[in-house]
């Protein structure tokens, strides 16, 4: 267990003791903390004017009643969430979830994290996050449709290209950002492209934006094997999720020469040591929006679907958690290490538990934190609203080459910071400590507001 700074611990039961409950971030506020010893001993002048305890506590936090009607004329009421973290480099960014565990912890946990993943892009995007308890699987076009019109309705009068931007999370896809986008455009009477990204091609959208989460969290581990002279080529992999991150980890992964075999859905998951067929699991997943078991069905011999146990049981060199939060326990982590792997890269948010982390770090594998591995996909959200201020297009190649050169950045960061503060390797204390100093800087500079 890492030694927390005495000075951070009194924060640290200051935030356990306004945020009761809220599991989430506090585990998240805690593994930023338990790095910022190093940073307050060369910089005891961060501890002034609270403002520390100033970046765990988010500027504006919203919450509104969403109503709506099903197809059978029910009226239906769920809850919708905004937490405007933090603005100091830019304007609110972040997405939307839809999904029944979406709760003020959740939302708030995640917007903590944004704020610093954010601050790793070195673009001028500030910190936030937000959703709904709705959940979008079984519900019809129409119930979708005028659930996002209520949702937005709302949540309109708070967002602005210079204010708040979201983008889409777990349950908020091409569909859901579209019913979103024509309501602010029909209640504000503007075409303000850049108010969400993740926008469809033909109304602003950018190319490389649905493929960008998991293509920049491939580019992140390639930077991190290559530390050690080696590479995705050959390597079996495991990813777990089967939604937009997780298709795009594994479709970048395979063009790096790796295998995947075995992905998963929350029901259970797939083991194809063939290689899992890509093309099979986005016409499942993305177009006919079904469980991941009728992977097995149809490709039938030599395909397992299992319901017990853990994806991570699988032995692999590179395993890629990419579904939800806390999803990879120190049991899964004590597992894979026994079965040889070389490196993790979180493709969603904070899904290894603190217990998880620690036996990566003690084994000596190569850890990538999602608030770094993971910021691929808000950093092209950045170059989405690049392209509509500009009111210009690029090119697939165009963007994938910023995103690349871009999650590089995000990389050499990391590594050169925990370089820095004497933990040579520790990408979680690199991210964590260079994302802080940033967004500490911009506050610095702004007085106490």
């Amino acid at each position: 267990m890492t030694t927390m700074d005495e000075k951070l611990e009194a924060i640290m039961a200051e935030v356990m003791r306004r945020n009761t409950g809220e599991e989430e971030f506090i585990q998240a506020v805690r593994e930023v903390l338990e790095s910022l010893g190093r940073v307050v001993a060369k910089r005891p002048d961060y501890i002034d004017n609270a403002l520390i305890e100033r970046i765990c506590e988010p500027e504006r936090q919203i919450i509104f009643r969403v109503p709506w009607v099903d197809d059978q004329g029910r009226v239906c009421i769920n809850r919708g969430f905004r937490v405007q973290f933090n603005s100091a480099l830019g304007p609110f960014k972040g997405g939307l979830r839809f999904h029944p565990s979406v709760n003020l912890g959740i939302v708030k946990f995640l917007g903590f994290e944004q704020t610093f993943k954010n601050a790793l892009t070195g673009l001028p995007i500030g910190g936030g996050k937000g959703g709904s308890d709705f959940n979008p699987r079984g519900r019809s076009d129409g119930e979708v449709m005028r659930f996002c019109q209520s949702f937005m309705t709302e949540l309109s009068r708070h967002l602005g290209e210079y204010t708040d931007v979201p983008a889409g999370d777990i349950g908020v896809g091409a569909r859901e950002i579209g019913y979103m986008f024509g309501q602010y455009k029909r209640l504000s009477n503007r075409y303000e492209a850049a108010v969400l990204t993740g926008k469809g091609l033909s109304y602003g959208g950018s190319r490389a934006r649905k493929e960008a989460t998991g293509y920049g969290a491939t580019y992140f581990v390639e930077a991190m094997l290559a530390t050690r002279g080696t590479s995705f080529d050959g390597k079996t992999c495991v990813v777990s999720g089967s939604g937009n991150v997780a298709i795009y980890t594994m479709e970048k992964i395979r063009a790096h020469g790796g295998r995947v075999v075995a992905c998963s859905d929350s029901n259970g998951y797939v083991v194809d040591e063939s290689g899992i067929d890509l093309d099979l699991v986005k016409e499942i997943k993305e177009v006919r929006r079904e469980r991941i078991s009728e992977y097995a069905r149809q490709k039938g011999t030599g395909t397992r679907y299992i319901t017990m146990g853990s994806i991570w049981d699988v032995p692999c060199d590179v395993a890629m958690p990419s579904a939800t939060q806390n999803e990879l326990t120190g049991k899964d982590a004590r597992r894979l290490v026994a079965n040889g792997v070389l490196a993790v890269g979180e493709g969603a948010n904070m899904p290894s538990t603190p217990e998880a982390i620690r036996v990566f770090q003690e084994a000596g594998v190569l850890f990538a934190p999602g608030k770094a591995a993971n910021a691929g996909g808000v950093a092209t959200s950045a170059l989405e609203m690049q392209q509509n201020a500009s009111r210009d297009s690029w090119t697939f190649e165009q963007t994938e080459q910023r995103l690349a050169s871009i999650m590089r950045h995000v990389h050499d960061t990391c590594a050169a910071t925990a370089d820095e503060f004497g933990a040579p390797g520790n990408y979680v204390l690199g991210a964590n400590i260079a994302g802080f100093v940033r967004v500490a800087e911009a506050m610095r500079a702004f007085g106490v507001i």
